[in-house]
């Protein structure tokens, strides 16, 4: 009787999809391993949709089919997530002292989004905070700052960020600041100005992290070898297997096993599809033949639609971001590779992503292709808490230390 159950039950899991036992098998692990996503823009989605309201929209549903949200409790549940790092980006087009003034506000959101739900999330601000709210059963929320121009050039706002609970700032966004280039935009000062490495060294001091998602290669590597705790890059993949410049390149990833650091892979279609990225170069190039004014968004919708039609955006899949983190995983190692979804800050993501529910489909896949539990304990949150732990560490050994009073050199303008 014995022998017949044991030959029943092996028949079953035999019947059972590969993909269902490993789904079974990651949450069985992410029960003791919180997994740790470096970027979610819900903060910044509740203020463009909801007028800043964690109230006017009920974050204890499933909201997939009557919001175009990629976040809310049910999903966060259901993807495993144990921590949460909520950016609170504010545009890079705004003025270094309304994005201060706009990124508190951000801080507020995430606040606000905690107390409403205090059964589902807690703030968390140390690496012992993330694994004591994880096994109490709720989410661990950190903040992230994605953009230095939030700081307006002053080192006392970036203190006051951090006492308001910031946890990792992303030196640049989509443009240059006044001390570090941007991946996407004109340098200015190959890589770190003098003022940009006095900002590390005292976000070194504070315990933040240095994010280094959204900066160019040269700020990448000036970053690096400034530092001294770990970088992250909180939503970046790699740009061996997409050529975008928001990607990481090689000559970095070979360098993390000496820094330390994480690459948080992110799942937007042109960072982890080619073929999209090289249809989003195609799309800007017959808008430019045309002539078309990208300032009015409905018009040239419906200009390029007829282009559109006939030229559909190939999309990105699972297996692509899968590809990205085995990339960056074969090159800078097991200790190097993490998860930053970047949900609700894009508008399209890959297929069999819809949203924040969609990590244990990944690490299934992986688990497929051969990863142990080992490894995906490392890449859901291990490695994480490892450079939070870090960057702990380095604050700790400069508690001694005064905070820094440079300010940025004033140029006079022409005579």
């Amino acid at each position: 009787m014995i022998r017949a159950s044991l030959i029943a039950a092996s028949a079953l899991a035999l019947a059972l999809p590969a993909a269902a036992q490993d789904q079974a098998a990651v949450r069985r692990i992410l029960e003791t391993t919180p997994l740790i996503d470096g970027h979610n823009d819900l903060p910044w989605a509740l203020r463009e949709g909801f007028g800043n309201d964690p109230h006017a929209v009920d974050l204890a549903t499933d909201l997939d089919s009557s919001t175009t949200l990629h976040t809310d409790i049910p999903r966060l549940r259901a993807g495993g997530v144990g921590g949460q790092f909520w950016s609170v980006y504010v545009p890079a087009q705004l003025a270094p002292v309304e994005a201060a003034k706009e990124t508190f506000e951000q801080i507020d959101t995430v606040r606000r989004i905690v107390v409403a739900h205090p059964e589902t999330f807690e703030l968390a601000t140390t690496a012992d905070d993330v694994v004591r709210i994880h096994a109490a059963g709720r989410i661990a929320s950190l903040i992230g700052i994605e953009g230095g121009y939030s700081i307006d050039d002053s080192l006392a706002l970036l203190r006051e960020f951090h006492q308001a609970g910031v946890r990792y700032m992303t030196l640049t966004h989509s443009k240059t600041t006044t001390w570090a280039d941007s991946a996407t935009d004109a340098p200015k000062w190959g890589g770190l100005s003098p003022f940009g490495e006095t900002v590390v060294r005292e976000m070194n001091r504070l315990g933040m992290l240095v994010d280094l998602s959204h900066v160019s290669e040269e700020t990448m590597l000036d970053a690096m070898r400034v530092s001294d705790a770990p970088v992250i890059f909180s939503h970046s993949s790699a740009r061996a297997v997409t050529n975008h410049t928001r990607n990481v390149p090689d000559s970095v990833l070979s360098q993390l096993a000496e820094d330390g650091g994480v690459v948080m892979v992110t799942f937007v279609p042109g960072f982890v599809s080619e073929a999209n990225r090289q249809w989003g170069i195609d799309v800007g190039a017959e808008i430019q033949r045309r002539g078309l004014d990208t300032s009015d968004t409905v018009a040239l919708e419906a200009a390029m639609k007829p282009w559109t039609d006939a030229h559909p955006r190939p999309n990105a899949t699972i297996a692509d971001v899968v590809a990205h983190i085995q990339h960056v995983r074969n090159v800078a190692g097991i200790d190097h590779v993490g998860l930053g979804g970047d949900f609700d800050g894009v508008t399209s993501l890959p297929d069999g992503i819809t949203g924040v529910d969609a990590y244990p489909a990944i690490l299934a896949t992986l688990m497929q292709a051969g990863w142990t539990e080992a490894d995906i304990r490392k890449l859901a949150g291990e490695n994480v808490l490892r450079v939070m732990r870090a960057a702990e560490a380095v604050a700790a050994s400069k508690a001694g230390e005064r905070p820094s009073l440079a300010t940025l050199p004033v140029v006079p303008p022409p005579a």
